[in-house]
């Protein structure tokens, strides 16, 4: 049994993916060919966006999305403190700040609450100048952008949502990747819609801000002479394999993975919700659901069910082990665990399940009873 099945994905979708793979060796154009133009193009349509730049891989996204908007040394940018690394190095590897929030324990989302009074932590300290919050959608859910944006619009500053698990997740019909001034997602294989290597896009309204993003993705080019560097950018480009791949992915995932994904959740929450704390949907809100994530009573019964699960042939996932203000990279900070109590139980008892479009009736059975069993 695989956590994530992608091969079963590629045996499904295997004449269309072999035949964009191929049809790009045989044109040659490797690097931003036809095929990446096709692929913003239809990103942007389904997520609701004017512009979609693809680039290299989503940290990648999310930095250059920074440096559209002059992000740098003394300003702060504050981010869900439960995620994977990049939302806040995303900020420090080009000299801003990272200020981490802690979480809603029941959707593993940003607080609301948590942020403003960080914010304003910020501004009474006069050391930095508040700029960006990167709300992350965690786990496929879709981060509280009503009352996010609110608290945006009160302190002046502007939203990149980190939507590197959300695509294909929405508010109200609102999708995914159409929240806030800019946004970025991730195509790392695992994710909802993922290539076969490293791939990101970032999602603007913005003429402006979509042309520098196209000359800071090729090394901040000039866009009349490719020689002629304006400022300096990153070599951050999708490869056009990986285009080839994603096309049909992008077809598959609107048609019937989508779909498939919320039938499993549906089913794993009507069987385990009794046992099990199981994920939150807000009403109005839909999950891609990259992961299916449940908590469990505490650190030591989390590693027991785990380990149980794993003699029964059943992989499972912890994500996340630590908060980022726990990351080495952050000691300097002397971050506090009472300052992030929801992250802190977070990390010790989450348990990610086995979830993907293609996971066959008997193995979500055989998952669910071995958990009610091991429970």
């Amino acid at each position: 049994m695989q956590f994530r099945d992608l091969y079963a994905q590629y045996k499904a979708l295997k004449p269309e993916i072999d035949a964009g793979i191929q049809s790009v060796i045989e044109s040659t154009g490797f690097i931003l060919g036809k095929p990446v133009a096709e692929l913003e193009e239809q990103l942007a349509a389904y997520v609701g966006r004017k512009h979609c730049v693809c680039v290299a891989n989503g940290t990648e996204a999310l930095q250059l999305a920074l440096m559209a908007y002059d992000v740098g040394p003394g300003d702060a940018v504050f981010t869900s403190d439960f995620t994977y690394f990049a939302s806040a190095g995303c900020a420090s590897i080009i000299g801003a700040t990272p200020v981490m929030v802690d979480i809603d324990l029941d959707t593993f989302n940003m607080s609301p609450a948590a942020l403003e009074h960080q914010i304003q932590r910020v501004l009474a300290e006069g050391k930095l100048t508040p700029k960006f919050i990167i709300p992350v959608d965690l786990f496929g859910l879709p981060a509280n952008f009503p009352e996010i944006e609110k608290i945006a619009a009160k302190y002046g500053l502007r939203i990149l949502e980190d939507a590197a698990q959300g695509f294909g997740g929405a508010i109200n019909g609102k999708r995914a990747c159409s929240f806030g001034d800019i946004s970025a997602t991730s195509f790392f294989p695992a994710k909802p819609l993922g290539c076969y290597g490293d791939g990101g896009a970032i999602f603007t309204d913005e003429d402006a801000i979509d042309a520098r993003l196209r000359s800071l993705r090729a090394s901040g080019k000039s866009p009349e002479d490719k020689y002629d560097n304006r400022e300096v950018g990153m070599n951050s480009r999708l490869d056009t394999l990986q285009a080839a791949v994603l096309l049909p992915k992008l077809k598959a995932f609107e048609s019937y993975e989508l779909d498939a994904v919320n039938r499993v959740a549906e089913k794993y929450t009507a069987a385990l919700s009794d046992k099990v704390v199981t994920p939150a949907v807000p009403e109005g809100y839909l999950s891609s659901w990259a992961q299916y994530t449940i908590l469990l009573e505490n650190k030591e019964q989390r590693d027991r069910v785990q380990a149980e699960l794993k003699v029964k042939g059943i992989p499972s996932m912890i994500y996340y082990p630590r908060g980022l203000h726990q990351q080495a990279a952050y000691k300097w900070m002397e971050l506090s665990d009472t300052d992030y109590p929801n992250t802190i139980a977070a990390t010790q008892r989450v348990l990610s399940l086995p979830m993907h479009p293609y996971l066959e009736n008997v193995e979500q059975e055989y998952i669910i009873n071995s958990l009610l069993e091991v429970m």
